[in-house]
């Protein structure tokens, strides 16, 4: 068995000794643990140098993708003839047993014995150190990545980048330059700026012709069409503009030749673009044109950072400041931005715009992919994508279309509407629908249930807030209703402990003087008398009072006289003399009752003194 060995340097093929060992890893890694166990199990039999790095790149990309090189068929047919070859990659094998019709094994054992010889390689190979094998290695590794990558200098997006921000300056200057030059000529020929709209067209002819005076000897045939050019020459026989000097038609002259030269480098600067689009991104440039293409990449910083971005964010790229606007103060989002200006979302109609933006972006994001990292240079996906976000695009015109006409998708099971068929003329239906006019609708009913729907509307919103209004009332009503009753309560509740008081009082007074002749006790006599003098002085009083004049009275009020004080036979003395009573001990309800008492008796020797003398 021949081991078919890779290196940086060339091909080898090593004699296997010993293949019983190649089932056991553990005897396979001692042997190589060791240069003269490393020489039993294997031999150098042969070995291919490279000549170069061209050489060495193009066997290891052969190699890389399982094919076999006329190198290595050269060196294979010269040297493992009739022979098992073991190799590392089983596609590999089978393509050198298809072409070379040798046996190859590719298994566990055989990955273990490339693990040893390239161990123990360099004593193996002979004459090769470290440091030889070491630049080879890096060398080709790069020339491999490189070719693997097929960087190619059309695939250089900053030529693109460059281009549309130069682009977009020209457009700005030349807009600057031709409003400059249409103003300056425009005091010699005013009327040549509504007659010729174009910018270009409009500075090549005021270069040609100088003075307004020479434009009937002129042939404008070159710039402008027929019926144009007579216009030109009739508006300037007829010219209210002013005259000026042959020093300011030069200047103009000179203004107009840097107008028409940046016109012309901008279209070749358009073509440039139009050609490095086609070669970098050929599918973003099917989808939505040279422009935006370039634009979308310029915004991304490349087309590697288009890539990576998702379908939503292309959508809206370009969009940012109306974006965090919206999402700060809580507004609808934008729905597009810097793909809106390609022409499939110009073809939508204004509500369809959205959706368009949002199809075309999905697939902008896999063609800006496949051009970022794919190995083929067409267009193919692009097409394809374009051909169905069209198809989206008529998918929504044409329901509309049909939703205005009134033309919907047949459901269900078309057979149960042939029933009704005769036999004799099948195309024919047995009973067929009469039209009815009545079930017509027209325009004016239309509007007609549309108010009376509204108002309908209108009505249950005034009964509803009606019937709130008059809830929210009765609910009022009942409140105060409950307010007064607890009121009444309390103040039922007061009475009848003022009742009590007192009742109290006057058991204990009739029970100490004891009974008289005229009825009751001579204390109560002499009380209800003392209360009829009260409430006869009182009423003088306020008699008096109400007689008297305002200044009096006003003299009196504001007289700093001390408050005066509660009457303790009121009832809210006594009730708050009944809360005290009941608070306080035995021995100062005691003494309270007889200060008491003795306060009625000379209140009852004051009456009956006054009565004494009276009857005198």
């Amino acid at each position: 068995m021949l081991l078919l060995f890779e290196t940086p340097a060339g091909y080898s093929l090593f004699k296997v000794k010993d293949e019983k060992k190649l089932d056991d890893a553990e005897k396979l890694e001692s042997a190589f643990s060791t240069i003269e166990g490393a020489k039993k199990m294997v031999s150098m039999k042969a070995f291919s140098k490279f000549e170069n790095t061209t050489e060495a790149l193009a066997a290891a990309a052969t190699l890389v993708d399982s094919k076999v090189g006329k190198n290595l068929k050269k060196f294979l047919t010269k040297h493992a003839e009739g022979e098992t070859l073991a190799v590392a990659d089983s596609k590999l094998g089978a393509a050198i047993k298809e072409k070379l019709g040798i046996n190859c094994v590719a298994s566990a054992g055989v990955m273990e014995l490339m693990r040893g010889v390239r161990y123990q390689l360099n004593e193996l190979i002979g004459g090769l150190t470290d440091a030889d094998i070491a630049p080879m290695a890096l060398g080709l590794s790069h020339s491999l990545s490189r070719y693997k990558l097929k960087f190619s200098p059309d695939k250089v997006d900053t030529m693109v980048i460059q281009a549309i921000g130069l682009l977009d300056e020209l457009d700005k200057e030349l807009n600057t330059y031709s409003m400059r030059v249409r103003e300056w000529y425009g005091w010699h020929f005013p009327e040549l700026t509504k007659i010729i709209a174009d910018n270009m067209q409009y500075a090549k002819s005021a270069k040609l012709m100088g003075d307004r005076v020479n434009a009937a000897d002129l042939d404008f045939s070159g710039i402008l069409d027929e019926d144009v050019e007579a216009e030109v020459k009739d508006a300037a026989i007829i010219s209210m503009g002013t005259e000026i000097s042959n020093e300011d038609l030069d200047n103009i002259k000179q203004l107009a030749d840097q107008v028409i030269s940046l016109s012309e480098y901008r279209a070749q600067l358009y073509d440039y673009l139009k050609a490095r689009m086609n070669a970098i991104a050929p599918n973003l440039t099917v989808l939505v044109g040279e422009l935006v293409g370039a634009r979308l990449i310029s915004h991304a910083g490349s087309l590697m950072n288009l890539a990576k971005h998702p379908a939503s964010t292309v959508q809206i790229l370009g969009a940012e400041k109306a974006l965090f606007r919206a999402l700060k103060t809580k507004h609808e989002t934008p729905k597009y931005g810097l793909i809106y200006h390609a022409s499939l979302i110009g073809q939508a109609a204004p509500k369809f715009k959205g959706k368009i933006s949002r199809v075309l972006a999905a697939k902008c994001a896999l063609s800006i992919r496949v051009d970022a990292l794919g190995e083929s240079s067409e267009a193919t996906i692009g097409i394809t994508a374009r051909e169905k976000v069209e198809a989206r695009l008529r998918q929504l015109e044409g329901k509309t279309l049909g939703d205005a006409s009134g033309v919907k998708k047949l459901s269900g099971d078309i057979k149960k509407h042939d029933k009704n068929r005769s036999s004799d003329a099948p195309a024919l239906l047995t009973a067929p629908r009469s039209y009815n006019p009545d079930k017509d609708v027209t325009k004016k009913e239309k509007k007609e249930k549309k108010r009376a729907k509204k108002e309908a509307k209108l009505r249950e919103r005034v009964k509803r807030k009606e019937r709130e209004r008059v809830e929210k009332m009765r609910r009022r009503g009942e409140r105060e209703l409950q307010e007064a009753n607890d009121n009444i309560l309390r103040f039922e509740d007061e009475l009848r402990v003022v009742d009590a008081e007192i009742e109290r009082r006057g058991l204990r007074a009739s029970s100490r003087d004891g009974p008289t002749v005229g009825g009751g006790t001579a204390r109560d006599q002499r009380g209800r008398s003392a209360s009829r003098s009260a409430r006869s002085s009182s009423t003088s009083r306020s008699y008096s009072r109400s007689r008297s004049s305002p200044r009096r009275r006003r003299s009196r009020s504001d007289s700093r006289s001390p408050p005066r004080r509660r009457r303790r036979d009121s009832p809210s003395a006594s009730y708050s003399e009944s809360e005290s009573e009941s608070r306080s001990s035995p021995r100062r309800r005691r003494r309270r009752e007889s200060r008491s008492d003795s306060r009625d008796d000379k209140r009852a020797r004051r009456y009956d003194s006054d009565s004494d003398s009276r009857s005198r």
